[in-house]
């Protein structure tokens, strides 16, 4: 029984064991079921919630006061596969923001966040859209009195744009899409507004060649006529005149516009395909910018960069060790002052240097002030503060030797940086502009302080017009006023701001990658060495010093960074330009010579096909075989007028025969030689004294004979002329035979 008892009890077993296995797979498959039937609701729900794109065109006014109506412009884009239905666009007002990073971390966050972002305000002010069908967009517009936002202290406020509604899949109302932008609230001026200067700058890319024309007034040659699409109303530059009139900025000027803008005004040429410059025909557009630009700079501030507005980075790390690259600064920062005086008649401060984009370190700030600038215009981003303060200093900093950095503020200045041709964009970029710098009035402090814009070189005709906008929205000046350059530079400094320039291995590597490379520089040095060989030897050295000068600070150009390519072909026209003037003085090539004789004089010319005179000149002419031939004066001064050839004598002596090979060279009086030498072989073919003595020997012969017998032919003559005359009339033949040899008688005797 026992046993049997055993045996029954062993069969179960297997049973308990095959329950507990499906047991088993059975409770490990209940999560996987569970995330079958449910994961896919959240998932269904990401994608609705991201499924509009919500643009906001517009937002005015900016930055309200009490009693004012805002309103917000934009559009709604169904990114989704399917139709929202029962649709409304509302806005959504979060608490005042606490500091300036707040501000950034807000601006990046996207997709709509249950619990962290704030309901929408009273749904009377939503905009009702019945149904959006996938890939349609509408446009929509919110109007909403300021005081239904609740707004509280003076701050930013953010806004949350959002649309909500109802699909086939999700039949409960939900955020489909937000959009995020801020509000700056400060209804009554503040007790202690902040100064902020705004750098406006008038920039361009180097147009100008070095090549002009032989007419006095040396009409300049364009490397095209595309800088006159920047004058022309709508173009970058006119459209930076026209609203920078009215705006209270600081001019920021580079003079190599001014002069070529003027040189347009004045006759221009322009590079053409088939090489020969033609006519420019933009003077109008030229004389009609410059004229609003005369206008709109009367009673402001103007800062005039060095001439080319030369790039300072670039000349620190890769020029200085290149002799005479940084003594071009203090002739470009002359030719600054005075181009601003005369084509604008306002005075102008040329006591600044701005590198790209505001990125110092000790060699770069060295260069800077190399040319007298005592002002270094940089950026927070580079020059970067501690954080021990727990607010944002003053933008001048003392950084030693008299020098001063003014401290642009990164955020401010590269607000516009970004493509802001798309109105929502724009919009966005303006609004946290004027956040920003209603943050930085309420930091806490109790100095006043003083901040600094200094935007991208050349914005973009968009970048402008955002630029534009935004210095509207602070015009009220209810936490800050506006101020020039140089009272910021002269402001109090904080003592507690950081002061250290960054070190070396600090500068961006990305900058570094664009700057001049050292052959840049070596080239330039080269042609500038050309140049002061051949203005020596001009009677007008002004017209190609000046011309060549301006296109050396033009080749160190900022304008170049990114363009590698152009930057070399610039460098290489100029050289090959400059060495083609030296070359129309030249000496003229020589047939070979015959020198017969003991001396001679040898005739070598010498050709100008300059317009101007040529002076100072030696030309010399050397024997490759002295004793064979040689020159008492091989050297001769030579001058040669515009247009025209001088031909040059030099006294050959032979003192053996054969040929002999004769270099011609011209030199500068210092002796640098000049332009290429000139070999020509002169036969030389000595003649002895013995045979000259032979020679004068058998000729003084020949004459003798020929005298006696012109002498003896006379006597002949006249005997026969006697004999004839005593002769009687009816004489024979015979008496005349006889007379006849009595004659040839006689003239053997006297012979």
């Amino acid at each position: 029984m026992a046993e049997a008892a055993d045996n029954q009890g062993a069969s179960p077993a297997p049973a308990r064991r095959r329950w507990l296995r499906r047991a088993i797979v059975l409770l490990a498959g209940t999560p996987v079921l569970a995330a079958l039937i449910y994961s896919p609701a959240p998932r269904a729900q990401a994608a609705q919630a991201s499924s509009v794109d919500v643009q906001l065109t517009s937002m005015a006014p900016s930055a309200p006061v009490k009693g004012d109506t805002l309103t917000i412009q934009g559009t709604v884009l169904n990114t989704g596969s399917e139709t929202i239905n029962d649709a409304h666009v509302g806005l959504r007002v979060g608490p005042a923001l606490a500091d300036r990073s707040s501000i950034d971390e807000a601006a990046e966050r996207t997709g709509f966040r249950a619990g962290a972002d704030p309901g929408e305000i009273d749904p009377a002010y939503a905009v009702k859209i019945a149904s959006l069908p996938s890939k349609v967009s509408q446009d929509f517009t919110l109007t909403i009195p300021v005081n239904k936002l609740e707004l509280d202290k003076d701050g930013v406020y953010q806004l949350g744009v959002s649309l909500s509604g109802v699909t086939d899949s999700r039949p409960s109302e939900q955020v489909m899409g937000i959009k995020r932008t801020f509000l700056p609230w400060q209804p009554e001026a503040a007790a202690k507004r902040s100064q902020l200067t705004y750098a406006w700058p008038l920039i361009s890319t180097t147009r100008v060649t070095a090549e002009t024309g032989s007419d006095e007034l040396q009409t300049p040659v364009f490397l095209d006529d595309s800088l006159a699409d920047e004058l022309r109303p709508g173009g970058r530059l006119e459209r930076m005149v026209t609203l920078g009139k009215d705006l209270p900025i600081t001019w920021v000027i580079d003079p190599d516009l001014l002069y070529t803008v003027d040189a347009m005004t004045k006759g221009y040429r322009v590079r053409s395909p088939g090489g020969k410059p033609v006519q420019g025909k933009s003077k109008a557009v030229a004389e009609q910018w410059l004229s609003s630009l005369e206008a709109a700079v009367q009673g402001k501030k103007v800062v005039a960069l060095p001439f080319a507005d030369p790039d300072l980075a670039s000349l620190a790390h890769q020029g200085k060790d290149v002799s005479g690259t940084l003594g071009q600064l203090r002739p470009a920062t002359d030719k600054a002052k005075q181009a601003v005086e005369t084509v604008l008649h306002v005075p102008a401060s040329t006591d600044f240097s701005w590198p790209v984009d505001g990125a110092i370190d000790p060699s770069i700030v060295n260069v800077a002030t190399s040319a007298g600038a005592h002002n270094v215009l940089t950026r927070s981003d580079s020059l970067v503060e501690s954080g021990a303060l727990g607010y944002t200093p003053s933008a001048a900093r003392p950084i030693g030797a008299g020098t001063t950095a003014v401290v642009a503020d990164a955020d401010l200045s590269t607000a516009f940086d970004g493509d802001m041709l798309n109105a929502g964009t724009s919009t966005l970029a303006v609004q946290r502009f004027l956040a920003h710098s209603l943050a930085l009035n309420l930091q806490k402090t109790d100095e006043p302080r003083s901040f600094v814009v200094a935007p991208q070189r050349m914005p973009s005709v968009s970048q402008v017009q955002s630029m534009a906008e935004a210095l509207h929205g602070l015009q009220a000046g209810r936490w800050t006023q506006p101020a020039d350059l140089e009272a910021a530079a002269a402001a109090k400094p904080d003592p507690g701001a950081t002061t250290q320039v960054p070190g070396a291995g600090q500068y961006p590597e990305a900058l570094r990658k664009q700057e001049l490379p050292v052959s840049a520089f070596e080239k330039i040095r080269t042609t500038q060495s050309t140049l002061d060989h051949f203005k020596v030897i001009l009677a007008a050295p002004d017209r190609v010093e000046i011309p060549f000068g301006n296109t050396t600070n033009r080749e160190m150009s900022a304008s170049w960074r990114g363009r590698p390519d152009e930057a070399r072909l610039y460098r290489d026209q100029v050289q090959e330009y400059l060495i083609g003037l030296t070359e129309k003085v030249k000496v003229i090539p020589k047939s070979d010579a015959t020198l017969s004789g003991h001396s001679a004089t040898i005739p070598v010319s010498v050709q100008n096909s300059l317009v101007q005179d040529v002076h100072d000149l030696v030309l010399r002419v050397k024997s490759a075989n002295p004793t064979r031939l040689m020159f008492s004066d091989s050297e001769q001064q030579v001058t040669v007028q515009g247009d025209h050839t001088q031909t040059v004598k030099f006294t050959a002596n032979a003192t053996a025969s054969g040929p002999v090979e004769v270099t011609a060279q011209l030199f500068t009086k210092d002796g640098v030689p000049y332009g290429k030498e000139r070999k020509f072989t002169v036969e030389a073919t000595e003649i002895t004294p013995t045979v000259m003595l032979v020679i004068a020997g058998g000729v003084l012969l020949l004459v003798l004979a020929g005298i006696k017998m012109y002498a003896s032919r006379k006597r002949v003559a006249a005997r026969a002329a006697a004999e004839e005359s005593t002769q009687p009339s009816d004489e024979s033949p015979d008496t005349g035979a006889q007379s006849t040899e009595g004659s040839g008688t006689s003239e053997t005797v006297d012979r």
